[in-house]
Order: C-alpha cells, then structure tokens, then sequence
C-alpha cells in the first residue's frame, strides 16, 4: 500500500529530475560499469574549456577567477554540468538551483568588472553543500521523508559567510536518513554509490559530497561529522578533508540529529580534491569572525604562526607517532601499505616516526556511544513519527536483511539516562581525555626533540571503501571525535590486487576484527582509494594545516 510518505518521496524526486535541465540529460553509464570517474568526460557535455575548469584545482581557479580570466558564470556552469553528469553515474545530489546559482555568479562577474575588486577570498568560486546546511528558500530533507517541504526561511550562518567570501552555493548533496551511518542511503533520494567502484559505498554520512567531489561536480564542499562522517567518504572517494574542533566551524542554521546533545556535537568541515582547498575554506571562514554570528563558535582569528609551526621546531623536524591499529582492529593489507608509504617518505624528508600505543581507545568509543544513545531513539521518532516513516535499521542493499553496521547509535542498545546518569558519562570522557593528553605528553621521552610528538598518524577506517553495507566500524575516526582532536585527511595510495595480496590468520584482537579480516579480497577492493589521517592538538587546526603541507609534499615526492 502507497502511503503518504512514499507519495511524498516519489514527488520530491519527480521535482529533483524536473530540476535538471533537460540538454545536460545524457545515457548513463551501464549498469554493469564500475568504475564512472572518467564518465563526464566521456560523456561529450562538457567542452574543452569546461573540462579544463573542472579539472582545476581550488588555488587556480581563484587566481583565474579573480583576474577575471574565468568569469563566476563560466566556472558555475562547467561544474554545475559536472556535477549533474556525477549525478547521473552515482546519485549524489538533493536540491538542484541552477538559475539561483547563475544569478549569483552574474552578480560576481557584474561587481568584478564594475569595481576591479573581488568580493572576497572565495571569489566566484561554486561550493557544494551537505544537505543539512540550510539555503533561504529551499527544503532541507537531510534524508528524511518527514522533513519533504520544509523549507529554509534564512540561510545558515555558514552559508551567510560563504557568500560574504564570494563563494557561490550550487548543490546540496546526499547523507543517510538520520545521518548516523558511515554509508549513505534513504527513502528519498534512495542510495549514493562510490564513483571509483559502484558496488561499493561513498561513505557517509556526507556520502554525498564525497562521491560528487571524487568525479570532480565540485573541487570544494562542506560536510558533518560526528564520528567520521567528513573522514570515511573523503578517503573512500581519495580526497583531502577536515575535520575541525568543536564550533571552530559556526554551526548555527544547520539542521541536525540529537539537536542539544552538546557534549560531543558534530562540527561542520571542508571536503576538497586538494590541501590548498582545505585551507582556503578554513581560513576564509575563520576570517568572516563567525564568533561574532554564532554564539556556539569559538572567538580564534586564523593563527598564522600556528600555521608557520612556531611551536613545532619551525617544521624542520617534526616528529609523527603512528598508530598500526586501535587494539580491537587491524586494518586490510593496502591501509597497511599505506601507513608504511607514509612513514617511508616522511623519514626520507627529514622527519622522525615513532609508533604511537593506542591509549583505551575501546572504552572511550564506548563511552561516546553511550552518551549519542541516551537520547537518539527519541531523537529519530520525534521526526518520523509525523508521517509513520519507517527507521532504517540497515544500510544492506537488501533491506530485510539484518544490520550490518555497528557504527550508528542504534549499535548498542538504547539507554535512557537520568541527567545524574548522562553526567556520569560526561565525566568519565572528561577523565579520559585528561589521560590520553597525558599519554600524549609522556612521548616526550622518545621524540629526542623536547616536545611530544608532534601529530598522530592513524587509519582513517581498517579497509578501503567496502561494500554496500558492510561498513561496520568507525572506530578509527569516532576516536578523535571524543577526544576533540583535529584530524585531516589525505589520499595516498589504491588497492592493487597484484601487491596487497590476503594475509594469513592473525591472532584476532577481537569479532569485529575477525570480521574485518574476512572481509578482505583484494578483487572486491580495487582500485578503491587508500589514504590516512593526521591528528593534531585541539583547535590546533593552523598547525595540522600547516603540518599536512609537509606531510602532502613528502608524499608526492614519492610517487
């Protein structure tokens, strides 16, 4: 029986497809065609100059946009048709605006070539967008059928400063009804499938803009992430990401799940096909002082001597601490290459690596998952309840089949908490990350610098992106989250079949590490991006930047 959430969802997609405009409409990829990277440019949309923007990176496409080189309406349009070809492969958009987008971009040109300024450091340039991050006049599903037709009354904070800094809003992207999965798939705009692989996920739950980013519809956009949900889709679609600290980002406008859980929020963070793109938005944003829109956000300019790594030796030397796997998992043969490659070329370029022992990673994870659990059943029903839309308990592409995932609130039980009961969790984190600063601190003793070391390098997730719905553990990204740590991303390396061949049994650590090993067959995974993350201090996101460069240079030197 149809019923009136369906009707809805059918409706919203009919008015997504009505949206497209009908000439940048072109025969999908086959069905049975995996890899779709290279789709738009095979597709014959796209002209030369159009593939030449879209294949651009963030620091180009601001030089030539502020020059005037490249107009705003130019690059809009080339991405805009990027990102609608990306669609058609890997069904990653929600709202599509193509004439708000243009019209704001003709605004760009017009004030460029009247006042020979740009309007800020962002320039002209399109940016995609998570769908939570709220746009005047457009509805904000984040995957819920129950939210079809509610509709933004102003923009979100972020939005505001991006359009301050020049930037031009052009989509808004997929995520999992919810939001709490790392993969991305909901009744309304249906499943986002990885570009580098289709039988494997995007990611999630900013699925959406990994995926669209990977077949480059966009160089730079925004995602969430609450236990990893910016981390997981950028290294499964190779691309550079932050995940910032705690309301470094301003957070206001945006919709979200377990609205008033503060005591480990989501925070909102760049996804970019380069360094410099993470940077850019980072500091453009900081720039805007959103402290003074927010009261959320913290009151901290952009650091510069931060950035110049002023109380990292200068980054001459600089000393990494690496982790191999958390205690519970060991990660799959070409992470594994991956930590190595990257140990490997950080010693040929001077800096010093020493392992780094996990320090109760299992039970401050525990501890995180029990504070989202205490709230989120009635969290997820207060919505769906209005239509009696179904929860999703699975993100297998057999929907009656049982979860898979052990990553979103429902993994454990839910336990309603008293307020003491809550506080009593909230201290134990508290206690914890007292501990593991102190843990930290004590590497003092093997860096041979006088300073701990100076960042952590750790998987992103123990395999590459696996399939669909077989992503059954952030526990490499949810750990940061609890601690309140900045980490980056960066991709490294692919899956090739011919050198990460399956290991023998290892004593396992753990059933989800057993599981994990099992999952693994080098066919299943090529050709899937393989990359880690860099951890740093809290808000010391300038430093990790600034170290990231170092880290992104000693790589391609190597390659």
């Amino acid at each position: 029986m149809v019923t009136q959430w369906m009707e809805l969802c059918s409706d919203k997609k009919k008015r997504q497809q009505d949206a497209i405009p009908k000439d940048w409409v072109v025969a999908p990829p086959a069905e049975d065609r995996l890899n779709v990277v290279s789709f738009p440019r095979e597709s014959g949309l796209l002209s030369q100059l159009e593939l030449q923007i879209t294949e651009s990176d963030v620091e180009i496409l601001l030089k030539k946009l502020a020059s005037a080189t490249w107009s705003s309406v130019d690059v809009t349009r080339a991405f805009y048709k990027r990102a609608i070809l990306a669609h058609q492969a890997v069904n990653c958009l929600t709202e599509i605006f193509v004439d708000a987008a243009l019209e704001r971009a003709a605004n760009l040109d017009a004030h460029l070539k009247e006042t020979g300024q740009v309007v800020g450091p962002l320039h002209g340039l399109p940016v995609s967008l998570k769908d939570q991050i709220s746009i005047a006049g457009l509805e904000t599903i984040m995957g819920y059928a129950s939210w079809i037709g509610k509709y933004a009354k102003k923009d979100a904070t972020l939005v505001e400063i991006l359009c301050q800094q020049g930037a031009v809003p052009f989509v808004r992207t997929n995520v999992p009804q919810t939001l709490m999965w790392p993969e991305t798939f909901n009744y309304v705009f249906g499943r986002t499938l990885n570009p580098y692989n289709r039988t494997l996920t995007s990611g999630g739950s900013s699925g959406g803009e990994g995926a669209l980013i990977g077949m480059r519809g966009s160089v730079l956009g925004v995602g969430s992430d609450i236990g990893g949900s910016i981390r997981i889709p950028a290294v499964f679609n190779g691309l550079y990401a932050l995940r910032p600290s705690f309301n470094r980002i301003p957070y206001r406008g945006a919709l979200n799940s377990l609205e008033g859980q503060d005591s480990l929020p989501s925070v909102l963070g760049p996804l970019a096909t380069s360094l410099y793109g993470v940077k850019a938005f980072m500091k453009a944003v900081i720039d805007a002082k959103p402290w003074r829109r927010d009261p959320l956000a913290i009151n901290k300019p952009w650091d510069q001597s931060g950035y110049e790594l002023k109380e990292h030796g200068g980054g001459k030397q600089l000393v990494f601490g690496i982790i191999w796997n958390d205690g519970n998992v060991v990660p799959h043969p070409p992470v594994i290459r991956a930590l190595e490659f990257t140990r490997n070329a950080l010693v040929a370029a001077g800096h010093k690596v020493v392992d780094f022992k996990p320090y109760k990673h299992g039970e401050i994870i525990t501890i995180a998952r029990s504070i989202w659990v205490s709230g989120a059943e009635d969290d997820y029903a207060s919505v769906l309840s209005a239509l009696g839309e179904p929860l999703i308990n699975t993100m297998d592409p057999e929907l009656n089949a049982p979860p898979s995932s052990k990553t979103r609130a429902f993994s454990l039980k839910p336990v309603p908490q008293t307020a003491f009961g809550l506080w009593q969790l909230q201290k134990t984190r508290r206690d914890l990350r007292q501990e593991y600063i102190d843990h930290w601190e004590a590497t003092v003793a093997e860096t041979g610098t006088g300073r701990p070391v100076d960042a952590i390098i750790s998987p992103v997730a123990p395999f590459a992106a696996p399939p669909h719905g077989k992503n059954s553990t952030a526990d490499f990204t949810m750990i940061w989250n609890a601690l309140d740590y900045p980490a980056l991303v960066f991709p490294v390396t692919s899956v090739d079949e011919t050198i990460d061949k399956a290991k023998a049994p290892h004593a396992f650590l753990s059933d989800e590490d057993k599981l994990v090993f099992e999952l693994y067959d080098p066919a299943t995974f090529k050709g899937a991006p393989v990359g880690i993350q860099v951890v740093g201090r809290t808000c010391e996101e300038e430093a990790l930047i600034g170290m990231g460069e170092l880290v992104d240079k000693a790589l391609k030197l190597q390659i």
